[in-house]
């Protein structure tokens, strides 16, 4: 597998200056009165109705790490339509760094401590849980959940009804929601940021996974600086950017093609 996002530098962002941002977190939010806020986060969110599906692939192009397809099951959850937009994030966290300024762009340049920082904050303002979804979660709605039409790509087999990739990209992101949406009305799923997950990289994590809500949360491993990120982005290629193809980043790493998509569990 080649280097992630090889056109950006990379920066090592200090856990204590990431934990800085929540100094001054306001009071717990009283749930009885869901915020403004909250309303307009789940205004966006979808509830994908669980079931099983093929997880990876055996195909000739797909690498070790992404072998072997195997039967996943999943519970429901919610999932952002939308991959979290500079407007979000700044409402909650103040000023990004993000590259490609604007409000309805995806906030990028973010690692995964401060993406989960992020989402503590929100969760706090909100009185909600939002979370990461997990790998197995991302797939399964990237590939249209029980509304599957086995396609290629998040929502086409033709790339570019559904994604910004290196040809079309003009080498940065792109407004959320402008290309076509998935069977279960996701947008930007291929393409455009790649997206952080909840699960800690392993490439033999699918030789002994569990078939029923497998997350790969063991951060007592060697490896678990090492996090995994789905969706490819406006840097990589048609090939790069299958439903099953899987990528990975330093927790502490920020880059200008790495976002974040939300997700809710059901119960709450």
């Amino acid at each position: 597998m080649k280097q992630r996002f090889p056109i950006y530098l990379s920066f090592i962002v200090s856990l204590g200056l990431v934990l800085s941002a929540c100094d001054n977190a306001p009071p717990p939010f009283n749930k009885a009165h869901r915020s403004p806020l909250a309303e307009s986060v789940n205004q966006n969110m979808v509830r994908v109705s669980g079931g099983h599906f093929v997880m990876g692939s055996d195909d000739k192009a797909a690498t070790y790490a992404e072998k072997p397809a195997h039967d996943v099951k999943v519970d429901d959850f919610y999932i952002s339509k939308f991959e979290v937009t500079q407007e979000l994030y700044e409402t909650v966290m103040g000023p990004s760094y993000s590259y490609f300024k604007g409000p309805n762009n995806p906030v990028n340049n973010i690692s995964w401590q401060q993406a989960n920082q992020f989402i503590d904050k929100l969760n706090h303002l909100t009185g909600e849980i939002y979370r990461l979804p997990t790998e197995a979660e991302w797939e399964f709605a990237a590939k249209g959940g029980n509304k599957s039409q086995s396609l290629t790509y998040s929502g086409s087999n033709n790339i570019d009804d559904v994604a910004w990739y290196d040809a079309n990209s003009n080498n940065q992101a792109h407004p959320v929601g402008q290309k076509q949406p998935n069977e279960l009305g996701l947008y930007d799923m291929t393409g455009n940021v790649g997206e952080w997950v909840i699960d800690v990289y392993d490439v033999d994590f699918y030789k002994s996974s569990p078939s029923d809500n497998p997350v790969n949360a063991e951060d007592n491993k060697a490896n678990a600086a090492l996090k995994t990120v789905r969706g490819a982005s406006f840097a990589y290629n048609e090939n790069e950017s299958k439903n099953y193809r899987r990528d990975f980043a330093s927790q502490s790493i920020i880059m200008g093609d790495i976002g974040i998509r939300l997700a809710k569990s059901i119960t709450q």
